[in-house]
């Protein structure tokens, strides 16, 4: 595969799904995706959009997706993971921060991860990368924020009660927080230096962060688990959990796990 071939998915999809945003189909249930959270009409929509097209690639590929969960197409091949609709929830209660997050992979664990293509469905923001060949913003060659300073730091807490503790001395010291509802996309700003950090305690499953692991990487960043361990062996499959650190430089990482970890 080539990033064109993930960049045409994503101008599908932007196409597409973009009009059903105030759509009140969208928000009917449509049953439990094989991640275990529930599927709204969006969700399907764009999973069948994102599989027709690899399909129609002709090219022997294993899809591991939110919603159909492990699907080989022409026999099965290199792995692609896919987060339809990142951000589902936002997107059902009409907040506008939510996309589509695809990652490819030679194996089967992180290390593997050799494409990745984010983008964002409300504005048509454009996130990919090649391994080795740096990463891009709408075009431009991306790099994570420079500074150490905390000045934008953005989280997940699926469960507040139980995630927001571990990461609370991170968040005390930042100059703003938020929590924006859309991990693949979280990632993807760090990527570009417009978020400073994104840390969660919650589980994150590996089509929610592959496509935004690449770019960081190629971007300068650094991404671990919220004890500074790598992520490289970790294997790409539909179960597999993690917790995540991201920050724009290394500078930065360092005094997040400090903080952490104080």
């Amino acid at each position: 595969m080539q990033i064109r071939d993930l960049q045409n998915i994503g101008a599908s999809l932007y196409r597409e799904i973009s009009p059903l945003t105030h759509s009140l189909h969208m928000k009917a249930p449509e049953g439990t995706g094989a991640g275990g959270d529930k599927t709204y009409h969006i969700d399907r929509r764009a999973e069948e959009i994102i599989i027709s097209s690899l399909d129609a690639l002709a090219k022997p590929l294993t899809v591991i997706s939110e919603e159909a969960g492990t699907v080989h197409l022409h026999g099965g091949g290199n792995t692609v993971l896919v987060d339809p609709i990142d951000g589902s929830r936002n997107a059902v209660h009409g907040i506008p921060f939510y996309g589509t997050s695809l990652a490819v992979a030679a194996g089967t664990v992180v290390r593997d991860l050799y494409l990745a293509y984010i983008i964002n469905l409300v504005n048509g923001d454009a996130f990919w990368s090649e391994k080795g060949n740096n990463a891009f913003y709408r075009g431009n060659s991306m790099r994570g924020q420079t500074g150490e300073e905390f000045s934008f730091v953005a989280f997940q807490a699926s469960i507040p009660s139980r995630d927001l503790s571990p990461i609370m001395p991170l968040l005390s010291a930042a100059d703003k927080v938020r929590c924006m509802g859309a991990t693949a996309l979280d990632l993807a700003y760090v990527a570009c230096g417009a978020v400073s950090v994104f840390a969660t305690a919650s589980a994150s499953r590996s089509f929610d962060f592959a496509g935004g692991y690449l770019l960081i990487k190629e971007s300068g960043g650094i991404i671990t688990d919220i004890q500074g361990n790598e992520l490289n062996t970790l294997a790409l499959k539909l179960k597999g959990t993690t917790s995540l650190l991201a920050a724009g430089n290394t500078g930065l990482h360092k005094k997040a796990l400090a903080l952490l970890h104080r």
